[in-house]
């Protein structure tokens, strides 16, 4: 069975009282709302913190197809997830770079963004708990182990979580097609910074937008369709290593 699911009233019931595993999500079928241990389900998840969805049994049957999922199923993260204050008390006196990820959708694109991020020196990668991909097993297995890294973390909140890290000394700069400055314009090696990356097909939110410092884009040479927010993702964050790379061999020939 796939570590990453856990299906069955009693057996979720049992996760959430012991706290031990990460709960992306619980799915619940829209014909249970009124059974007691259902009902016991989301009083524990509310208390935990843990989002839970209600779906089709169809939904359900497509993830657990041998019909033993007694209408819930629980979505599990494979990693532990990191408490963004505490990520921001760890990396208080150092250099940081952080990558956001405002509702990307697809877990390929997600693992590959990770694994960016490992081999770009970020320490941390921010998901939004409602919208887009937590962290699951395609996620995990894409990244190619990288997953296990780094400090990644889920919030109910972008807009709360991106100004709590305006108040903490980091600059926030926005991956934006129609923005007029170019992504080499920045110098990323002299500031803590927040790269945002909108979802494949909508982008980055309005309200995210007005909180950037810095909105840049990748300038090309067609008017081909934008980037894969993957491969976007990487272009910016080896600016950033190329530009950490020149300044050190900098300081080493003065």
């Amino acid at each position: 069975m796939d570590k990453t699911v856990i299906y069955g009233k009693n057996a979720i019931i049992e996760a959430l009282e012991q706290g031990e595993r990460e709960f992306n999500k619980i799915l619940i079928s829209d014909n249970s709302r009124s059974d007691a241990k259902i009902e016991q389900i989301k009083r524990l998840a509310k208390q935990n913190g843990v989002i839970f969805q209600f779906v089709t049994k169809e939904k359900l049957n497509s993830i657990e197809p041998d019909g033993k999922h007694q209408g819930v199923i629980g979505l599990v993260a494979p990693i532990k997830y990191t408490e963004l204050d505490d990520f921001i008390e760890k990396n208080r006196n150092e250099r940081t770079g952080i990558v956001i990820l405002d509702g990307v959708e697809d877990s390929h694109n997600v693992g590959a963004i990770i694994r960016s991020c490992v081999c770009a020196g970020i320490k941390g990668i921010i998901l939004p708990s409602r919208r887009g991909v937590l962290i699951n097993s395609t996620v995990e297995k894409t990244s190619a182990g990288a997953a296990n890294h780094i400090s990644i973390m889920k919030v109910n909140s972008l807009v709360s979580a991106v100004q709590k890290l305006k108040d903490n000394d980091y600059w926030v700069i926005a991956s934006d097609h129609h923005a007029e400055q170019n992504h080499y314009e920045v110098d990323y090696t002299d500031m803590n910074f927040a790269l945002i990356m909108g979802a494949e097909h909508a982008g980055i939110s309005k309200s995210l937008l007005k909180l950037s410092d810095f909105k840049v884009k990748i300038p090309m040479l067609t008017n081909f369709n934008s980037l894969n927010v993957s491969n976007a993702t990487a272009i910016i964050l080896f600016e950033y290593v190329s530009q950490l790379c020149k300044k050190t061999r900098g300081n080493k020939n003065e």
